[in-house]
């Protein structure tokens, strides 16, 4: 059986979409644990709605707000599946995604299955094909294959999961970036995963939605990838350190500052600045390797979009006071 995780709040616009593509999942032995954090709107009603017309399938589960992290906990100990899959409660799926991710776990014996995603707009119109693992086979052998580590993007909501991965380590709560901080970690943990190149995650990106604001929380990201480095020293994969050094270059500071580029305050934007120079420093990481850094085979700095190739170079080259008159 395969547990399929929801965590819900304020979403009534969407949820109903949402769900509809999980109730009419082609696999029929699922289970979905929808999971109310304190939704505040009509959400609720919502959920009800489709645990009455669907009660083989949907489990309804109501707790105060936690957070994101706290949601996905709730529902892991609450789920009875041998595989795991996280949906977000304003995306959808196509109807096939875990029957197929079943199949290729089963298949390969892989703790860890990957699929596309693709961004949509509200209308359903696709804005944007994320490939996540381009040019390899369906099996990987993390052994020799091991630039995935470093390579992959961690979101949970793409992946399928063999629930004993979450024996040990469950997201951790309070904090933002948790897929950064949890996933690598459960990627340790596998010698084989496997991925299909179909795009079966629907990620929405909302018009409605409240800008975020961007703040000191984006620090979390710079403790994230201290949480995989000690999970990584103590992992069967120790030994690859060029690896390791590229994770840290991709997420520890492109990622980082790709959240950076958006902080308003001119006080925080030079605080966290300051903690990335500290953070280099003492994993030796300079300005040579970021700007060598390959992803998927190609030089990562040379594939972005010109307006964020400027904003990096412009940050390396210590150039900040220009970068606050652009952005």
């Amino acid at each position: 059986m395969v547990s399929i995780i929801v965590p819900v709040y304020n979403v009534e616009n969407y949820l109903a979409k949402c769900l509809d593509s999980l109730v009419n999942q082609s696999l029929q032995d699922i289970e979905i644990l929808v999971v109310d954090d304190g939704s505040k709107d009509n959400s609720a009603l919502i959920i009800d709605e489709y645990a009455a017309q669907f009660p083989d399938k949907i489990k309804a589960f109501t707790k105060a707000n936690g957070g994101l992290s706290d949601a996905r906990n709730f529902g892991l100990e609450r789920a009875s599946g041998e595989y795991i899959g996280f949906v977000d409660s304003d995306d959808y799926v196509t109807a096939t995604m875990f029957e197929e991710m079943l199949q290729l776990a089963r298949k390969h014996n892989a703790k860890m299955v990957i699929c596309n995603i693709q961004k949509v707009d509200q209308n359903g119109e696709i804005t944007q094909k994320l490939t996540q693992i381009p040019n390899m086979a369906e099996k990987i052998e993390m052994e020799d294959h091991f630039s995935v580590f470093s390579d992959l993007s961690y979101f949970a909501c793409n992946k399928l999961f063999k629930k004993e991965l979450f024996d040990q380590k469950k997201f951790k709560k309070g904090v933002h970036f948790e897929d950064i901080q949890l996933i690598p970690q459960l990627l340790l943990e596998c010698p084989v995963i496997a991925q299909t190149q179909n795009f079966h995650y629907q990620y929405l990106e909302r018009t409605d939605s409240i800008t975020k604001t961007h703040t000191e929380k984006g620090l979390d990201i710079l403790k994230a990838v201290k949480d995989v480095e000690y999970a990584f020293e103590k992992s069967a994969y120790s030994h690859k350190k060029k690896e390791l050094k590229n994770f840290q270059i991709f997420e520890g500071v492109y990622s980082f500052l790709a959240y950076v580029a958006f902080v308003k305050d001119e006080k925080t934007f030079n605080k966290m600045a300051d903690e990335l120079a500290v953070f280099m420093k003492e994993r030796k990481i300079n300005i040579q390797d970021i700007l060598n850094y390959s992803r998927f085979g190609k030089n990562y700095l040379l594939s972005l979009p010109l307006k964020k190739k400027i904003f990096y170079l412009l940050f390396f080259a210590g150039q900040k006071k220009l970068i606050r008159k652009i952005i």
